[in-house]
């Protein structure tokens, strides 16, 4: 059995007041001035432990209110009511969601998994992630349980080319040529940030809770320091094939370095074995119609990792630009299944991971592993307001962090996320993570039930 993996976790509260889902209207003007006022009946006193941040104009009611209503219900004047707060509704976009959002938030503050309380009140089918539906057949027993210690179930992924079969001599002997491989505890690695106000402060974050994490992070050259030295092992350089030898020192100290999909790649790949025979050599391609045909022959080069991405928002590209990431995937696993070289290849997937239960339908649909980046802004406060995009200042100067309380809040989130994923595999009654890999006889799309159960009555079957 695996060393026990465990994330530590500590409540790590934010810098800024976040933004509340609702927010009280107390419309004092028809207040009947009652003996004893609603407001003092308050079970959680939030009346009076309210204050007004001058600094973002923000009522701290929005966020310590617990929603009971009973004021709302109790006033005889009816002058207290409570509404969605427009500004939590503006956050983010279609994809990424403002209940995603303060989801992160909350993860990243405590460590926990969020617990509605009430069950899931919300759609059972809809776009992207939202129309595949787990196995949980096991979640009856509770033995399965990896979170609490019952039985332990392992998270850790192993990165690299795979040794599908042997080679021998003419003497009969094995030839062991047994390629380089790393293993890292969690199925998720750190990616490049697609926007922000970023620092050093920021990468530092990152870097250091890539590191106490034991896992890995992707850091572009032009970011490159002096500071990141005391890391190297943690940092996967992202180069082009045209700048490999410029950047000589950091390929000496890394493990993995990442280039780019070009048609020169083999030239690339030959150069940094023969320098380099224990550097694995990640390949990031873009996911579109060529895709399988792509990583066929990326994998037949000699590439022992492939980064397939999406967009932000996990769609595709070229004739692929319509399709969500967990359908593609599933178009290039099944390819490489039937050419029987899946297993001697890494995918690790990247774009529109944005839930601990993303990393595991990502998974079912092909991936060994995913990229996050995102999320990790969130945990950092983000609010996806894109301003920065637009040469304008970060609402809460995520630029300016401590590193030390970034990392802490990247950490509680990661351990929020694994638990999750614990969660998933002891209800599937699956005991390692990488038995999940391309399991989609363990989950249902609704795509395919629908065209199945009603095809042939409306005639859109096949």
């Amino acid at each position: 059995m695996p060393k026990k993996y465990n994330i530590p976790t500590k409540s790590m509260p934010p810098r800024f007041t976040p933004v509340g889902k609702s927010t009280i209207l107390d419309w004092g003007g028809g207040c009947l001035r009652c003996f004893k006022c609603v407001k003092r009946r308050c079970i959680y006193d939030v009346y009076n432990e309210r204050t007004f941040d001058t600094s973002q104009l923000t009522d701290t009611i929005d966020n310590i209110c617990r929603s009971c209503l009973r004021c709302v219900q109790s006033c005889p004047g009816r002058v207290i009511t409570k509404i969605i707060n427009p500004e939590y509704t503006a956050m983010g976009d279609s994809y990424w969601t403002p209940d995603i959002i303060a989801s992160q938030w909350k993860q990243a503050e405590t460590g926990s998994i969020p617990v509605s309380g009430t069950g899931y009140g919300g759609p059972f089918t809809g776009p992207g992630f939202d129309d595949m539906w787990t196995d949980m057949s096991e979640i009856i027993r509770p033995t399965r349980d990896g979170i609490h210690g019952r039985e332990y179930i392992n998270t850790s992924v192993s990165l690299g080319r795979k040794l599908i079969s042997f080679r021998f001599d003419d003497d009969e002997n094995p030839i062991l040529d047994r390629p380089v491989n790393i293993e890292i505890p969690i199925p998720l690695i750190f990616t490049q940030l697609p926007f922000g106000s970023l620092s050093q402060d920021v990468y530092l974050a990152m870097i250091k809770a890539a590191k106490k994490l034991n896992t890995l992070i992707t850091i572009p050259s032009k970011a490159w320091g002096t500071y990141l030295e005391p890391y190297a092992e943690s940092i996967i350089p992202v180069l082009s094939s045209k700048s490999v030898e410029d950047y000589r020192h950091l390929c000496k100290n890394a493990r993995i370095v990442e280039i780019d999909d070009t048609d020169g790649f083999g030239e690339t790949l030959n150069y940094i074995k023969k320098e380099f025979p224990d550097l694995i050599v990640m390949i990031k391609s873009a996911l579109d119609e060529n895709s399988s045909r792509r990583i066929e022959a990326l994998a037949n080069t000699g590439a022992e990792i492939i980064h397939v991405y999406a967009d932000r928002n996990g769609k595709g590209f070229g004739e692929r630009k319509s399709w969500f990431i967990k359908d593609i995937l599933r178009e290039v696993h099944t390819y490489l299944v039937d050419r029987g070289i899946r297993d001697s290849v890494t995918l690790v997937a990247s774009g529109g991971i944005a839930m601990a239960e993303h990393v595991a339908k990502t998974i079912i649909c092909g991936a060994d592993a995913v990229e996050i980046d995102i999320p990790i802004l969130l945990a950092l406060e983000c609010r996806i307001c894109l301003r920065c995009e637009n040469g304008l200042s970060c609402p809460v100067q995520i630029e300016n962090i401590h590193p030390e309380w970034g990392s802490a809040r990247i950490i509680n989130q990661m351990g929020a996320w694994r638990n999750q994923i614990l969660e998933i595999l002891g209800a599937m009654g699956i005991r390692e993570v990488k038995r999940l890999r391309g399991e989609t006889g363990r989950a249902m799309f609704f795509k395919d039930l629908e065209s199945e159960t009603f095809g042939k009555i409306f005639n859109t079957h096949g």
